[in-house]
């Protein structure tokens, strides 16, 4: 009887993108920071409604559900580990936005195409993020010295973002890229809302928006190497980490036009999600000896963006800095790519 609940929740995925892709958005235009951010709270309210449900999926035993072995949880403790999870994970998606807006500035995407490339970008994110958390569900519970592995990447990845100055990508060394490029040229025309245009030569080529495509769902599987293992730190149970999961990713389009046309503003929000991914990698590492409650890493996280909004917000009216959305194209010097 459990695929009943697994059935409605691909079916109201499905009919969310729905609605999304081919009633609120079927024509592609520049979305403005009023518009994402208004979005944006749609998705959070959307969220905290699927977790209403949640809780009392587990606290009745909805179809018999908690007497599976993996749902052995409370209407509360699922609640608590669905909302900590989500805020995990949408936080993490903050650093593969900042990317994601790289990627459009240094191929050119015009920002009124940007929301169709982040469309099929986000599809093919749900169904690597399945196959991940599927397989990372699976060497959990056979392996329990993985916890350990994965708290010592989460680890890793803060001391990454810590030292790392300035991100850099680099599409030419991209092999999924370079096969493209084997195979098709590249049109320059960025006029074009297609992915694949007929050259006056009668040749196929791909666009500029093509190649950030693969761009973004290459970095998304990197990105999914920090963000899958940091839910593991919160929940074992994988209806809590799919859903979870997918709630943050669907909601990443509109904040990307939200923080992107904002970026300036969060200069600290990155420093943030350092102390983030080295407590959640410490709470792993800790979890067969020393587990800490999901109330209280609830408070440690939230906490610990709150002082990163703040302070970015603060020293933002302090000492203004005048960038460029990365919505205008313009804002990079980078040169077209070959």
């Amino acid at each position: 009887m459990h695929y009943i609940v697994w059935g409605f929740f691909l079916l109201l995925v499905a009919a969310l993108i729905s609605l999304d892709l081919g009633v609120f958005h079927r024509k592609a235009k520049l979305i403005s920071v009023r518009e994402a951010l208004a979005w944006t709270g749609i998705w959070v309210m959307v969220a905290l409604a699927f977790n209403v449900f949640v809780y009392l999926l587990y606290e009745h035993n909805w179809l018999g559900w908690t007497e599976i072995a993996s749902h052995h949880l409370s209407g509360h403790d699922a609640a608590i580990q669905f909302f900590t999870g989500y805020l995990v994970e949408k936080s993490l998606s903050v650093d593969n936005i900042f990317v994601i807006a790289m990627i459009f500035a240094y191929f050119h995407v015009p920002g009124e195409q940007q929301h169709r490339v982040l469309v099929w970008g986000i599809l093919g994110a749900v169904v690597m993020r399945g196959i991940m958390i599927a397989m990372g569900v699976t060497i959990i519970e056979r392996f329990a010295w993985s916890a350990y592995v994965f708290g010592l990447i989460l680890i890793a990845s803060a001391i990454k973002i810590l030292i790392t100055r300035q991100e850099t990508i680099t599409p030419e060394r991209n092999l999924l890229v370079r096969l493209v490029n084997r195979f098709y040229p590249t049109s320059h025309d960025l006029t074009s809302h297609s992915f694949l245009v007929r050259m006056p030569d009668g040749r196929r080529a791909v666009t500029h928006s093509a190649l950030a495509l693969v761009m973004i769902e290459t970095t998304d599987v990197m990105f999914a190497l920090d963000s899958i293992p940091a839910i593991f730190a919160v929940t074992r149970d994988p209806f809590l980490i799919f859903t979870s999961n997918i709630f943050a990713i669907l909601g990443l389009r509109s904040l990307y036009f939200a923080v992107a046309g904002l970026m300036h503003q969060f200069r600290y929000l990155k420093m943030s999600l350092v102390f983030l991914l080295a407590y959640v990698g410490v709470k792993m590492m800790l979890v067969h000896h020393y587990p800490i409650p999901n109330q209280v890493s609830l408070a440690v996280i939230g906490g610990i963006l709150a002082v990163g909004i703040g302070a970015s917000l603060l020293a933002g009216t302090r000492d203004p800095v005048p960038l460029k959305s990365p919505l205008d194209p313009s804002a990079s010097e980078a040169n077209h790519p070959a």
